[in-house]
């Protein structure tokens, strides 16, 4: 152990940092692995239309198409004068088409991020019952060494333990 106890303890809290987000990645380095075809073609839609550049390159498109079909560009027939019903057509299936394509990546990025949220929860819960159980044997020692905690309600609170299935029947009181 380290002279300093500052250092053992931010080393060992480092320690349980990594740990933890090297099981989140796992998790999602697993759901990547399992994705479908169709998810892995909505995640690069995704990624590749989400960009700067195809922004920029729509609007280099809708531009030309504008001049170019009111007669701004010499030497080029307008083939969709205005108001420009075959753009506007264009333009709204490919909306509808990369708006699908992002909802198949959201849901994806849900479910992990839910099986995620699962675990957060799961070791809370062991988290609060061993801070409950230090707490017990903590209070059982102060106890045995003559000093009084019955002047604590506040302990005496903190001492039980916490009911999940309460915490959940509230929470959907509240929810619906």
């Amino acid at each position: 152990m380290s002279k300093n106890p500052l250092t053992f303890l931010r080393s060992l809290f480092n320690e349980e940092t990594e740990t933890h987000h090297k099981v989140l990645r796992t998790i999602k380095a697993k759901a990547d692995a399992k994705r479908t075809s169709a998810e892995k073609l909505a995640d690069w839609m995704t990624t590749t239309f989400g960009s700067m550049s195809f922004l920029l390159i729509n609007i280099g498109i809708f531009l030309a198409w504008i001049l170019i079909n009111t007669n701004q560009i010499r030497g080029v027939e307008p083939f969709d004068p205005f108001p420009f019903s075959l753009l506007t057509t264009i333009v709204s299936l490919e909306a509808i088409i990369l708006a699908v394509f992002v909802l198949i990546s959201q849901n994806r990025t849900v479910k992990v991020d839910d099986l995620r949220e699962e675990i957060h929860l799961q070791i809370n819960l062991i988290s609060e019952r061993e801070i409950t159980k230090v707490m017990q044997m903590l209070a059982l020692l102060l106890e045995k060494n003559g000093i009084d905690l019955s002047a604590d309600p506040e302990l005496k609170k903190l001492l039980k333990p916490i009911s999940e299935e309460g915490i959940a029947k509230r929470l959907e009181k509240e929810i619906l």
